[in-house]
């Protein structure tokens, strides 16, 4: 809870927009629009479509963009590599969290106890 001080002048700040549409996402993460169009094309980023057909990416598309960049350069993948990298990076990511959940809670363990 904010807790405003009496007599304190606070600025008004207009809050963000919540989608980006391509020339805006492509300048937040610093790459051309047409490579944006390829990663769309590839399957690797995942932006809305409006009825004309308008691409708009939401704030976390500029995290997988990066994501896919230090993939690519870390590993020396090409882009249409990396979709199967990432998916199974997801997945790895996916049964970890299972795992964890299963221990917190006692559930089924990987080796027969009786």
């Amino acid at each position: 809870m904010v807790h405003l001080l009496p007599g304190t002048v606070y600025a008004i700040i207009p809050a963000r927009s919540r989608r980006m549409d391509l020339d805006a996402f492509a300048e937040a993460a610093g790459i051309h629009p047409e490579l944006a169009r390829r990663l769309v094309r590839l399957g690797l980023l995942d932006p809305e479509r409006d009825r004309s057909g308008r691409l708009w990416f939401p704030p976390a598309q500029i995290a997988a963009y990066a994501r896919l960049e230090r993939l690519r350069t870390g590993l020396c993948l090409n882009y249409a590599a990396l979709g199967l990298v990432v998916e199974l990076l997801d997945r790895i990511a996916e049964l970890e969290r299972e795992l964890r959940i299963q221990h917190h809670t006692g559930g089924r363990t990987w080796t027969p106890t009786a």
